[in-house]
C-alpha cells in the first residue's frame, strides 16, 4: 500500500530538518524493513512536508513502531524540528491523506 502524510516542521528548523534527514539511523532503517515499510519519501515546502510510505500496512506498521527503541529515539531527536503531523482523526488511520486522484488507476 501507498499513502501519504502531512507533516510541519516548527519556524526555523527547516533546513535543519533536512539536514537529519540526509540519512537516518541504520537501526530505524533496520525496523522499518522489519515491520514492512519498504520505502518513505519526504518533500517540504517552506514548513509543509509531505511524506509518501510504501508500506505492507500503514497502521500496523505504526502501532508496531510505539514500542520500537529505535523509533523511540529518533522520535525523541527529530522531534525538536517537527512541530506535528496534520490529522484527520485517531493515528494512525487518522494521519494518512486521503487520495484524489491517481494517473495510474485513471488509465486501469
Amino acid at each position: 500500500m501507498r499513502v501519504a502524510l502531512h507533516s510541519i516542521v516548527k519556524d526555523g528548523h527547516e533546513s535543519s530538518y533536512d539536514r537529519e534527514h540526509e540519512r537516518i539511523p541504520d537501526d530505524l532503517a533496520a525496523s522499518f524493513a522489519r515491520i514492512g515499510i519498504h520505502d518513505w519519501t519526504i518533500w517540504r515546502s517552506g514548513s509543509h512536508l509531505f511524506h509518501v510510505v510504501d508500506c505492507d500496512d500503514f497502521a500496523a506498521a505504526m502501532r508496531a513502531l510505539q514500542d520500537d527503541p529505535a523509533d523511540a529515539a529518533w522520535q525523541a531527536h527529530i522531534g525538536q524540528h517537527v512541530d506535528h503531523f496534520v490529522l484527520d482523526g485517531p493515528s494512525p488511520e487518522g494521519m494518512v491523506l486521503p487520495q484524489v486522484w491517481r494517473l495510474s488507476e485513471q488509465r486501469g
